[in-house]
């Protein structure tokens, strides 16, 4: 199946990004891609633009839409055939735990995604590169550039090779119940309380936002998490909070969903 130039076209502007990014990430990875400008796209964050408006280049939020429907296709139909035994329920749980901001973000740490990033001075200067939000975002980007220039199985082959761990992960039945679920047992049977979340921060605009959420037992806040909507971010929370009822020591929010 290869796309239509049509759909090419559209996301491809005069000015491409700059290509040096791309061609150092396509040979680091055999990437199996021709148009260098396309995957270039793919490494623009949006605050790229903002503070180059000579360059005219697009950011990368089409390209994320489109990779973000090309993943869960390929994570789906991989995780059907290689879990022959597991009810629609457990597939959909591990489906969410690869597609995640968490899981997402994973992936693009094993390649290294984030050195080969165009951000702008003021993002780079915040070490935005290394959020599992934007990272999340700039793999899905580059999935969506590799499914328009050379097709679906070239793709998923390369997908499947990166994501491989986790599409055979044999894990037990409750490492797939959400990290809000576990801590709101543990919560329970420890304190007799039940978390609750406040959003600390909501940013930037509503096609990309970005939440910070703390989870408070009584007055205590015990866990910050961060993600793409507010869901993500309560999730990380929890996976925080989790660590310091376990372990009794503090761990940061680093943001991303783990289901």
């Amino acid at each position: 199946m290869t796309p239509s130039n049509t759909s090419t076209s559209t996301l491809r502007s005069s000015e491409p990004a700059p290509a040096g990014h791309a061609a150092r990430l396509a040979e680091r990875l055999a990437l199996p891609v021709k148009d260098l400008d396309l995957l270039a796209r793919a490494l623009v964050h949006s605050s790229y633009p903002n503070e180059h408006p000579d360059a005219s280049a697009l950011s990368n939020e089409r390209l994320e839409f489109l990779g973000d429907a090309v993943i869960a296709l390929i994570v789906s139909d991989a995780l059907y055939a290689r879990h022959p035994d597991e009810d629609e329920g457990r597939l959909t749980q591990r489906r969410a735990a690869i597609v995640s901001t968490r899981g997402l973000s994973t992936l693009a740490r094993r390649i290294d995604l984030g050195s080969e990033l165009l951000l702008g001075a003021g993002a780079d200067r915040a070490n935005e590169r290394e959020r599992p939000s934007v990272l999340a975002a700039a793999f899905e980007s580059v999935i969506g550039a590799l499914f328009l220039d050379a097709g679906l199985e070239p793709t998923r082959d390369w997908l499947l090779g990166i994501a491989g761990p986790e599409l055979e992960a044999r894990r037990s039945a409750s490492s797939f119940v959400s990290p809000k679920s576990r801590l709101q047992e543990l919560a329970y049977a420890r304190t007799g309380l039940a978390p609750a979340y406040r959003v600390l921060r909501a940013e930037g605009p509503d096609h990309e936002k970005h939440y910070v959420v703390e989870v408070l037992l009584g007055d205590a806040a015990i866990g910050t998490g961060e993600g793409r909507n507010r869901r993500d971010a309560e999730t990380a929370a929890a996976a925080a909070a989790l660590t310091v009822l376990r372990t009794g020591v503090t761990a940061a929010g680093t943001g991303g969903s783990s289901s």
